[in-house]
Order: structure tokens, then C-alpha cells, then sequence
């Protein structure tokens, strides 16, 4: 029997294998720990990160989801003032569901295309 863990390796690796990002069109990756939830635009053609938000800099009260729909909005906001209006989004082999939905909402609504 494969882990969690294993399972999302899986996952993860046969999206990134479609996938990928560009500096016209970054690669949006999410990660959720059991207390915080990051996320990055990233140029995978350079190997670097243009722009990136996370929860631990918030001081935001409320639920998990609530949260990460705050960080949402703020990725949306600083790729914006990058410059960055579409993205490839990446869900980095966690179920489109909970925190991750809210976030990728919340970064539709600011503004990002995916």
C-alpha cells in the first residue's frame, strides 16, 4: 500500500511532467504544510521564482480556507505589479479541493488568468 506521501509524488511528478512555466506565462505552484500554505510564480526555463506569498506573513485570523483565500488575493496583487497577468497553474499533486480551491478563487478573482 503507497503512502500519502507516495501518492502525491506520483501525482505531482506526472503533472509536471505537462506542465511547465515561462517568464510570459510563470508556473503558479501551491504548498500546503498543516499550519501554512504557500505559493510561488515560477520561470522554470531560468529556474527562478518572480514572485511569491505565503501565509506565515499574514496576520490573518480565521479558517485555513479563509486564509489561503487571503493569500490568493495577494499573489494576484503582486503579479500584477510584476507585470504577470496569466499563469500555468500548478496544484503540485494535492486534490483541487479545501485551501488549495480557495486560493486558486481568490487569485481569479484579483486578476490572474489560468
Amino acid at each position: 500500500m503507497i503512502s500519502k506521501i507516495q501518492r502525491r509524488n506520483k501525482i505531482k511528478t506526472r503533472i509536471r511532467g505537462k506542465i511547465s512555466g515561462t517568464a510570459a506565462r510563470p508556473r503558479m505552484t501551491v504548498f500546503r504544510s498543516n499550519k501554512q500554505i504557500y505559493v510561488q510564480l515560477i520561470d522554470d526555463l531560468e529556474g527562478k521564482t518572480l514572485v511569491s506569498a505565503s501565509s506565515r506573513g499574514l496576520e490573518a485570523e480565521g479558517t485555513k480556507s479563509e486564509i489561503a483565500a487571503k493569500v490568493g488575493g495577494e499573489i494576484a496583487r503582486k503579479a500584477l505589479e510584476a507585470g504577470i497577468t496569466t499563469v500555468v497553474f500548478d496544484r503540485n499533486g494535492y486534490l483541487f479541493h479545501g485551501r488549495v480551491k480557495s486560493l486558486a478563487d481568490a487569485a481569479r478573482e484579483g486578476g490572474l488568468k489560468f
